[in-house]
């Protein structure tokens, strides 16, 4: 099975890219920031990713996601971010890289769990905030960088998703598959 990490700065497009190729067939693993974001702010918790457990519970959470996904179906599946976005999201709210965080890098370098091909969606020149997006634009140009080091240091290659219409970003990512299939 080929598992592939799709990636980038907040409000760049992601989601959008992966509804689209989840509606064409492949089968698409959940991001969980967003969802640990979602449930603390939903027991009255605004900033969560303030708090180092932060780091903890998403590791945790994408760790079952990545192991749940083995008995779904498809020889692709493709990720909404990885333990390496959240390494990029300790270093770029400051938290240390804590044990649990540690433990899994190294897992999934290990066993090479991900291709090393990672689709890095790249910004659209502004971000939209919501409840779990407070970034500015100015802030997710520097945790893009913090991300893109974050992979290139751990061996992964980033193939730039350029920014336009969604169509067309989709079909990028497509032709990258095709070409490692």
């Amino acid at each position: 099975m080929k598992r592939y990490i799709l990636t980038g700065t907040p409000g760049a497009g992601k989601t959008a890219i992966l509804r689209w190729l989840e509606r064409d067939g492949y089968t698409v693993v959940e991001e969980a920031a967003t969802d640990v974001i979602a449930l603390h702010q939903a027991q009255g918790d605004r900033e969560p990713w303030t708090k180092p457990s932060f780091v903890e519970e998403i590791i945790a959470l994408q760790h079952r996601r990545q192991a749940q996904a083995a008995a779904l179906p498809g020889e692709v599946q493709i990720y909404d971010r990885s333990p390496v976005c959240t390494y990029a999201l300790a270093t770029y709210a400051g938290h240390p890289v804590s044990p649990g965080l540690s433990r899994e890098l190294e897992r999934i370098q290990a066993r090479q769990i991900y291709e090393k091909k990672v689709f890095f969606i790249q910004n659209l020149g502004f971000v939209a905030q919501t409840d779990a997006r407070l970034i500015t634009f100015e802030e997710s140009l520097r945790f893009e960088q913090i991300h893109q080091d974050a992979y290139t240091s751990l061996g992964y290659e980033c193939v730039p998703i350029a920014p336009g219409m969604l169509p067309d970003r989709v079909a990028a990512v497509k032709k990258q598959l095709e070409a490692a299939s």
